[in-house]
């Protein structure tokens, strides 16, 4: 099993958790855990250089994401709809009149 790590950087006063590996449920909750322990602090996760994201997780993840200040960065788009399905506001994509397909994902 290839696990997570996660790397925390901190520049300006932001905190940015950055992500690499695997996120399924498993990791998503040891990503939770981690989340945690940083209290009420605005945090952005990376998920640029995963190697693997599970659909699954996306469910374990949002349930500790809806009442945090969090930016997610690096998602593919099917993850940014998964997130919006499960009630996570993405800021500037979560648009009342953002369709959930565009027309690039639909032709692809």
């Amino acid at each position: 099993m290839v696990g997570l790590e996660i790397h925390q950087e901190e520049r300006a006063g932001r905190l940015t958790l950055r992500l690499t590996g695997t996120l399924d449920n498993q990791t998503a909750l040891l990503l939770r855990q981690s989340l945690d322990t940083l209290g009420s602090r605005e945090v952005e996760l990376d998920f640029t250089h995963l190697r693997e994201f599970r659909d699954s997780a996306v469910g374990v993840l949002t349930n500790g994401l809806v009442d945090r200040k969090v930016r997610l960065r690096g998602l593919a788009g099917h993850h940014q709809r998964m997130f919006r399905y499960f009630g996570l506001s993405m800021g500037e994509t979560s648009s009342a009149s953002r369709a959930y397909y565009t027309p690039e994902e639909v032709l692809a």
